[in-house]
C-alpha cells in the first residue's frame, strides 16, 4: 500500500505474515496476526544473518520512497510497495525502469508483463526465470535457446507479485495511482 496526502507526505508499506499463518500468534487489542520474519535468522553462528541482540533479520521487504531533483530540491517522486517474496526486488527493478526508462506512468509500468528469477515453489531450480506469456513469443524462444529455465507463466500471474503506487507530477504536484491487476486492489484519490 502506499499513500501521499495532500502536504505531501507519503507512506509506503507491506503487510506480510511470511509463513502460512505468519508466526501463528494474533494480537488480542488488534486482531493483526503477527509475521514470522524471523525465521531468515540462522542459528550458526558463523552465518552473517546469524541471530544476535539488536540485528534485523535479513529478509525480502521492500517497500520505497523514490526522490527526484526538481529547481535544485529533492522532491517525493514516487511510493511503491510490493509483495512477491524473492521477486520483490525484481519487481521494484522493473517498475521503476519501465517509468524512468521507458515513460511509463505508474499505472502501466505496474501492469507490463513481469518476469521473475528464482525459485518460488518446491522443487524448482534457483536459477528457473518465471516468465509471463505477454512477452513477446520471440523473445521467449531466445531466452530459452540461450539456456534459460523457463517457467512460462499464463498471460498475468498471481506469483508474480501484487504491486501498488503513487507518482507525484513535480511540476504540478497530481498524484497519479497504481495497482496490480493481478491482484485485488484500487488506486483512489480525494
Amino acid at each position: 500500500m502506499s499513500a501521499v496526502d495532500a502536504e505531501g507526505n507519503a507512506a509506503s508499506l507491506i503487510f506480510s505474515l511470511y509463513g502460512v499463518f505468519g508466526s501463528c500468534v494474533t494480537c488480542p487489542e488488534t486482531g493483526v496476526v503477527l509475521q514470522n520474519r524471523s525465521a531468515y535468522f540462522s542459528l550458526d553462528a558463523a552465518h552473517p544473518n546469524r541471530v544476535e541482540p539488536g540485528k534485523v533479520p535479513l529478509h525480502t521487504l521492500i517497500a520505497s520512497l523514490a526522490f527526484r531533483e526538481h529547481e535544485g530540491k529533492e522532491r517525493l517522486w514516487a511510493a511503491l510497495g510490493c509483495m512477491g517474496a524473492d521477486g520483490q526486488p525484481q519487481i521494484h527493478l522493473q517498475a521503476y525502469v519501465a517509468m524512468i526508462d521507458f515513460g511509463r506512468d505508474i499505472q502501466e509500468a505496474l501492469a507490463m508483463p513481469r518476469w521473475l528469477s528464482g525459485r518460488f515453489a518446491l522443487g524448482e531450480s534457483r536459477d528457473t526465470l518465471h516468465i509471463e506469456s505477454r512477452f513477446p513469443r520471440e523473445t521467449i524462444g531466445e531466452l530459452e535457446r540461450r539456456g534459460h529455465v523457463l517457467d512460462r507463466w499464463g498471460e498475468w500471474n498471481e506469483l508474480a507479485g501484487h504491486a501498488h503506487g503513487i507518482t507525484i507530477d513535480p511540476e504540478s504536484g497530481v498524484r497519479a495511482g497504481g495497482f496490480d491487476p493481478r491482484s485485488d486492489g484500487a488506486a483512489t484519490g480525494y
